[in-house]
């Protein structure tokens, strides 16, 4: 069985750290020398990399890291319960409400940026969550 791993880079470990551990809940698990730092309590681990703004994003690219609010087409969902707290939670630790919570179908979801400029969403699923969309 292939283990996913998440990473997540970010200029400033302690803050990121104290973010995701305030906004989410998730628990420090180790830190693995001065620019890593493994957290637990998602469904698989989330590995945040001390990378500084300006450098470079890959070996080969031209593209460096930047801080602000990006897009990129991978992103995070993270799936809760009570999620107006959860948001509150996670605006209170720096995060921005970029959409205001949506009803859907099969439950409710939240769009919000981290500190870090990194766009992540929270969903609250609703009976069968995502299995109502392949009813009738």
């Amino acid at each position: 069985m292939i283990e996913l791993r998440a990473c997540i880079d970010v200029d400033d470990l302690d803050k990121a750290i104290a973010f995701y551990t305030q906004a989410l809940g998730l628990k420090l698990g180790r830190r693995l020398g001065s620019d890593w730092a493994e957290l637990l309590g998602a469904t698989s681990p989330i590995d945040l990399l001390a990378k500084p703004a300006g450098s470079p994003a890959s070996p080969n690219a031209a593209l460096t890291r930047d801080y602000h609010r990006h897009w990129t087409p991978v992103h995070l969902d993270f799936t809760v319960t009570g999620l107006d707290e959860v948001v509150r939670r996670a605006q209170a630790a720096g995060a921005t409400l970029e959409r205001a919570i949506q009803e859907r179908e099969w439950g409710r979801m939240a769009n919000l940026a981290d500190p870090f400029g990194h766009g992540f969403c929270l969903l609250e699923f609703k009976g069968r969550g995502y299995d109502t969309l392949l009813e009738g």
